[in-house]
């Protein structure tokens, strides 16, 4: 029994998904303080707001009873989340789409030198045939 837990804790997976979250928790630290303190201010200054909290939009209903409808959050929730897939695509996914591509035409490459040699037997085919055409030819 933990000589099956230990292979299921090393196995590479678990191993780096807990590296992700860990990375992925300080990283949504790093991402929501720029949003509450560059983004948010900048859309609040256009909603003349302190904060996206107080961007509010009130309705009065047929019964006389207001009704707030807070898009200032919503609005900033979205922001979030738009700043939060900017910043992971940009540092994680893109890097690593690239290096991928990279290594993929380095394989590529490599395997077409590869194949463009010539093998063991075609080189041991062309060195008899050489020794044959020089057998045959009189020495000078």
């Amino acid at each position: 029994m933990i000589k099956g837990f230990k292979e299921f804790i090393l196995r590479g997976n678990v191993i780096d998904l807990a590296v992700a979250v860990v990375i992925g928790a300080a990283f949504t630290l790093i991402v929501n303080a720029i949003v509450a303190g560059l983004i948010n201010p900048l859309i609040a200054l256009i909603f003349q707001a302190d904060s996206l909290d107080s961007v509010v939009w009130t309705v009065t209903g047929l019964t006389g009873n207001e009704v707030t409808f807070a898009f200032g959050a919503i609005l900033g929730a979205i922001v979030n989340f738009v700043a939060v897939a900017v910043v992971v695509y940009f540092v994680f996914v893109y890097p690593m789409n690239t290096a991928k591509e990279r290594a993929a035409a380095k394989a590529a490459t490599d395997e077409q030198e590869a194949s463009s040699l010539p093998t063991e037997q075609e080189l041991l085919l062309q060195i008899r045939d050489l020794i044959a055409t020089q057998g045959s030819t009189p020495p000078r």
